[in-house]
This record gives C-alpha cells, structure tokens and sequence, in this order.
C-alpha cells in the first residue's frame, strides 16, 4: 500500500461507526503524538493510575485517564477520557491514543479540527491496520480478518474471523514454512559439504518430512476451496399447497408484512425474497406459489417459478397445516428433475396453536405458529442448525482469505509434488531446493512475508477510515 505520506506522520480518524452514540472514538497513531495528546487533553490527576503522578501522564505505561478536552467551538471543557499506548507495545507498532467522548458528530469533527491544527493528518482508509502489519503486529492473514470482523453478517461469520484474527490460521501457516525452511537448510546444508559425503538428512527422512508438509498444505487447500463454494448466502425455500399459511410465517420470520396474506387460494404467484438472520446465520429467505394442478397460463408460470425456486434451494421449508386433515401427502408433483435429498427437507406444521395437546398432522415435523410465534425460535434454529452442519467451528478461514488463498495454496501444493517426484527421481538436490524455496515463496506471500504493492493495495482497499 504505498502511501503519499511519511510513514512516522501523526494520523488520527473517527474511529467508531457513524452518526450519533452514547461514546465516540477518535485514534490518534504516531511516533510524536505525546505533546499534542498533552496539549489536548487534561487529565484529572486523582484519577492517575498508581504508577504516574500528577505532573504528567505515563511515558511508558499503558493507562487510561479521565479528564476533558478544551474545544475552541466550545465554551465548556468536554469530559473525555484518554486510553493511552504510549510505547511500540501499541496495536499500531508505535505510540497510539484514543479519545473517548460522547458521540455527537459536531464533537468528533471538534476534536478532529483541533488535532489538525496541531500538525495531525487524516489517517488513509486502513492504515492504523497498515502500521500494525508495517510493523509486525499482524500478518496479512489477520489484517484480512480485521475487515471480515466489520463486515460480518451473522455469528458464524464473526466467529470466524476472530478465529483468524486471533492467529490460528498464521500460526498453521507459519509452523509449515518453519518446517519446510528447517528442512531446506538441512538439504542445503548437504550440498554445502557434498564432497565430503556428509548426510545432514536421510532419504527416507526427507520423503517423510516433505511428505506431512504436503498433507498439511493440502489440507488448508481443501479448506479454502470449500470456503470459496459456500461464500454465497444461503437459501431458504419455503413450499408446500396452497393456503397453508407460508406467507403468513414468511412475514413472521421477516418481522414485518413483506408479503400479502388472504384466505384465498393462490394469493401468491410469483416468488418474493427477504433477506434475514436465523440464530446467528444470515439467509435468503424465498416465499413461493403453493404447489397444486395449474388450469390455467398463470398458474403455469407460478408453478414453474415455485419449483425452479426449489431446485436451487440450500433448504426446502416443506409446509403443511396443522389443521388439514389428510395425513402428509408426498413432495409436491415438480418435473423429475427436482430431486432433493432428504438433508435439504424440513418439515413444517404450521398454524399449530390450533391443535393445541395433539400430535402434529406431518410426523416429525416443526410446529409452529405465526399468529402466537410458537416455536419460531426453535425453527430459525433448525434452519441454522440444518445449513451449517453444526460445523462452523471446522472452518478457519474468512471469505476473503479463502479467495486468495485458494491459489497460493495450489502453487505451493504443485511445487511441493514437484518437488516430491524430484525427491523420489534421480534428479540433482539442486533442483529440488529450488521447488522447495519456490514452495516457501507462495507461503511467504500468504501471511506477507513475501508481498507486492498491487496485493496490498487489493487488500487494504476494503478498508475504511479509521481501521
């Protein structure tokens, strides 16, 4: 990310979300902060931590005070208080600060106008992220993670990139490149004293060796190709015949009347979609025509939609009511082609407060009801519970990072299986230290030991002001 300033040059942004909130945030990141954050703030000096006096603020402590700032479009002193990262321990990798005040925009943009004045500068999209990875706080991996946590939709995605934040896939990475690096120096080191027919490593210890390293890399390559696949929201369907009350709990999941409602049949013809959050998972929920005999050309078509609708569904919501009274007939008569595992069916009683202290009409079947919002819970967990697999936990990497890793990882699968052919052939150690440090490389680059200016510009481009 080549950036037009001075790297050392004292920065400072809003650094909580916009608009009006009981706190307000405004970093402030740079080498020479200390004299303006105390020409800034004033502290209170009852409140100093027992560690600092009342002359001053903490040269080498990390603290937080309590006092105000003086702004010059204000008569009175706002209270604020002072979080402080005076040494290179900070998240940035140099002194850093935090004001935190109340969060009124006319005070944040006061307090920002009043730094400027004393010789800060706007901070770039991103770069209190940038100093932290310049300075080898974080990796490109984590960096990735910070905007994921921003940008996360629902818990799963949230979980998971705290995961990565927290360094579990770094660390997986890292532990691979120290491994691939102990073994090269170890092959190398045998090329250095060829003459004198010194085995730094067997044969058989190379091929085992090299072999894991594969194993390893091809596991995370995995990961990051089924990470890429299931990027892309999930859908809900929800189907069955008509007037069973599907719009009803449609509008009921939503939370608002997004769709019409009637006692007449076939209100709905064409589809209608709602995006939401179930127990955590963010979903498409997709509210269709009820499946039933079509007589006449626009019935044709809603049937036709309904069922294109189902084909392409993460999840068939398959409704009936609790106060039919046929047993559960089978899946609606859509072309053959449809064919849905079992996995991707659940079943659902609606309308179930009117058969309060009965068995459901459809055997294990979810009963709820829109009217009471009897088990609305358990069916938005059902339907997360359902779609994740209950395997979240098993996924390590955010969208982003999958993306491109996915690549990165194929490279260096190859060059290590060129590298293993080599291993296993007649062909020189010099080679095959070349594949191996070719391999390193593309691991470098994954976690940024090795990068390029167009990779951080790609990455740190997510960003916005103040991260």
């Amino acid at each position: 990310m080549p950036l037009p300033f001075h790297p050392n040059d004292a920065i400072a942004a809003v650094a909580s979300p916009p608009g009006p909130a009981p706190r307000g945030i405004v970093r402030l990141s740079g080498s020479q902060i200390a004299p303006i954050v105390a020409a800034t703030f004033q502290h209170l000096p009852h409140f100093l931590p027992a560690s600092d006096t009342a002359e001053g603020l903490s040269p080498v402590h990390a603290a937080v005070y309590e006092g105000a700032v003086h702004l010059e479009q204000f008569a009175q002193p706002v209270p604020t208080w002072l979080y402080s990262w005076p040494t290179r321990r900070s998240y940035t990798g140099e002194p850093l600060a935090e004001f935190h005040l109340i969060g009124s925009p006319p005070l944040l943009d006061a307090l920002l106008k009043t730094l400027f004045a004393a010789g800060v500068r706007l901070a770039e999209p991103g770069e209190f992220t940038f100093r932290a990875f310049l300075a080898g706080r974080v990796d490109l991996l984590q960096v990735e993670a910070v905007a994921a946590v921003i940008d996360a939709q629902d818990h799963g995605e949230l979980q998971i990139a705290l995961g990565q934040l927290a360094g579990g896939v770094s660390q997986r990475l890292t532990r691979l490149r120290a491994s691939l690096l102990d073994l090269l120096a170890d092959l190398e080191a045998g090329l250095d004293f060829a003459e004198e027919a010194l085995d730094f490593v067997s044969h058989a210890d190379l091929l085992t060796r090299l072999s894991a390293i594969r194993c390893d890399v091809e596991a995370l390559h995995n990961q990051a190709a089924q990470r890429t696949q299931t990027a892309v929201t999930p859908t809900v369907v929800l189907a069955g015949p008509p007037n069973v009350g599907k719009s009803t709990l449609f509008n009921a999941l939503v939370g608002r009347p997004a769709a019409l409602v009637s006692a007449h049949r076939g209100t709905t013809r064409d589809y209608l979609t709602a995006d939401l959050v179930c127990d955590g998972l963010a979903i498409r929920l997709v509210d269709t025509a009820g499946i039933e005999h079509a007589r006449e050309p626009i019935s044709t078509a809603a049937q036709r939609f309904a069922a294109d609708q189902a084909a392409h569904a993460d999840l068939l919501l398959w409704c009936r009511a609790a106060d039919e009274s046929a047993s559960e007939a089978p899946l609606p008569p859509w072309p053959p082609a449809l064919a849905l595992a079992e996995e991707r069916i659940l079943r659902i009683q609606t309308r179930s407060d009117l058969r309060v202290g009965h068995p459901p009409v459809v055997e294990g079947a979810i009963c709820v009801s829109a009217h009471t919002g009897h088990g609305l819970a358990a069916l938005q967990s059902a339907i997360a519970a359902r779609l994740t697999g209950n395997a979240v936990g098993t996924r390590e990497l955010t969208n982003a990072t999958a993306a491109r890793c996915h690549e990165g990882l194929s490279r260096t699968a190859a060059a290590l299986d060129r590298s293993l052919k080599i291993a296993w052939g007649a062909a020189g150690q010099e080679l095959l230290a070349l594949e191996l440090r070719e391999a390193l490389d593309e691991l470098g680059t994954l976690v940024g030991a090795v990068y390029t200016d167009d990779l951080l510009d790609r990455i740190f481009s997510r960003f916005c002001i103040g991260k």
